[in-house]
C-alpha cells in the first residue's frame, strides 16, 4: 500500500529549487556552424539595403510617410493605454535588471559566470553598434519630421534603427541563446520573437518610430545574436582569469598561499661507466662470506696483551646497594621483625 501523496507542481517546484546547485556537465554551446554562417550573411543584406532604400528616398521612404498619416495611435484609441506598458518590454533598463536577475540565479545554480558574461557582452555590442549607427545616420522620427516625402537623414535624431526593437530582440532573444535544452530553445525563441515583432510594431503604432526604423533594428538584434558563438571563447577565457583572482583572494584572506601546480618530474640521467678494454682484465672481487684477515701484531699498541675473559672486572664483585641497618644479607634466616606500634 502506497503512503506517500502525490506532490503538487508547485511543491515539486520549490522541491527542486532546494536542491544543491550542480554544474551541468555538458554545456549545449552554440557553434558557428554553416547554417548560422548562411543566416549572419543574409541578415547583413537585409541590413545594408534597408539603409540604401533609405538613403535613396526609395518606396520604403514613401510607405513610412504613409503609415505615419494613417495614425495608428488614431485608429485604435482602445489599445493605447495598453500598448503604452507593452512597449517597456523594449526598454533597456528593466528589461536588463530582469533578465540579468534571472541570469544571475542561473550562474550561482549551475556554479558557472557564462550567462552573465554572454549578457554582458551582447549588451555591449549592442551599445556598439546600435549607438554608431544611429548617432551616424542622424534620422529624425516622425513627431519631428520637417519635410513632407523626405528621408529626415543626417538632420541630428537617433532613431534609425529602432533601439526599442533592437533591445528587445536581443535581451529576450538571449534567454533562447543560453537555454540548455533545445526544447526549451525553441520555446525561448517564439516567445522572443513575438516579443521583439510585437515591441516594434507598437512604436509604429505609438508614432515614435518610422517602419524602416523597426525593419532596421530586427536586422540589428539579430545580427548579434548571430555573432554571439564568435564570442564565446572570449568569455571562456574571462571566466577562467575571474575564478582564478577569487581562488586567489580566498587564499590570501584564509592567510595560506594556493598550492603550486605539481611540476613535472624530470628523468635523472645517470652517466654509464665506460666498458673495460678486452685486454685488460676485470677486477678480482673479495667473494662474499669470506673471514677478513687478522691484523698482524705490528699493528697493536706495544705491551703484554691479555683476551676479554682474563681481565679483571671493573666493578667489583658483590651487591651495589648501599649498607642498610634492617637489610639481610640474602641466604641467611631473618630474625624476627618487632610489630611496630606494640
Amino acid at each position: 500500500m502506497r503512503t506517500e501523496r502525490n506532490l503538487t507542481r508547485l511543491e515539486r517546484l520549490f522541491a527542486r529549487l532546494d536542491r544543491e546547485p550542480e554544474r551541468p556537465v555538458n554545456l549545449d554551446v552554440p557553434r558557428m556552424s554553416r547554417h548560422r554562417v548562411v543566416l549572419f550573411g543574409a541578415t547583413l543584406s537585409f541590413y545594408l539595403a534597408i539603409v540604401v532604400a533609405v538613403l535613396i528616398t526609395s518606396w520604403l521612404v514613401t510607405f513610412d510617410w504613409q503609415v505615419m498619416f494613417f495614425r495608428p495611435y488614431q485608429q485604435w484609441p482602445e489599445i493605447h493605454a495598453f500598448l503604452d506598458y507593452w512597449v517597456v518590454l523594449g526598454q533597456r533598463g528593466p528589461t536588463a535588471v530582469m533578465v540579468m536577475a534571472w541570469l544571475g540565479w542561473r550562474s550561482w545554480r549551475q556554479h558557472t559566470l557564462r550567462p552573465l558574461l554572454m549578457f554582458g557582452a551582447a549588451l555591449l555590442l549592442l551599445n556598439i553598434t546600435v549607438g554608431a549607427a544611429k548617432l551616424g545616420m542622424g534620422r529624425l522620427g516622425p513627431h519631428y519630421a520637417t519635410t513632407i516625402g523626405s528621408n529626415e537623414m543626417w538632420q541630428g535624431g537617433d532613431i534609425f534603427p529602432s533601439g526599442h526593437t533592437a533591445n528587445a530582440v536581443v535581451t529576450w532573444g538571449i534567454l533562447a541563446y543560453l537555454a540548455s535544452t533545445p526544447r526549451a530553445r525553441r520555446w525561448l525563441s517564439a516567445a522572443s520573437a513575438v516579443i521583439s515583432l510585437s515591441v516594434g510594431l507598437t512604436t509604429v503604432y505609438l508614432g515614435t518610430h518610422w517602419l524602416s526604423d523597426v525593419f532596421l533594428g530586427w536586422a540589428a538584434g539579430l545580427l548579434i545574436l548571430l555573432a554571439l558563438p564568435w564570442v564565446e571563447p572570449l568569455i571562456t577565457q574571462v571566466e577562467a582569469w575571474i575564478f582564478s583572482l577569487r581562488e586567489l583572494w580566498r587564499s590570501r584572506r584564509s592567510g595560506a598561499l594556493p598550492a603550486p601546480a605539481p611540476a613535472t618530474a624530470t628523468p635523472t640521467l645517470v652517466p654509464q661507466r665506460a666498458a673495460p678494454p678486452a685486454s685488460e682484465e676485470p677486477p678480482v672481487r673479495e667473494p662474499v662470506g669470506t673471514a677478513r684477515a687478522v691484523r698482524p701484531p705490528g699493528l697493536l699498541a706495544p705491551g703484554p696483551h691479555t683476551t676479554r675473559s682474563e681481565r679483571t672486572p671493573v666493578t667489583p664483585a658483590g651487591s651495589r646497594r648501599p649498607p642498610h641497618a634492617d637489610r639481610v644479607p640474602r641466604g641467611t634466616t631473618s630474625a624476627a621483625r618487632p610489630i611496630a606500634g606494640g
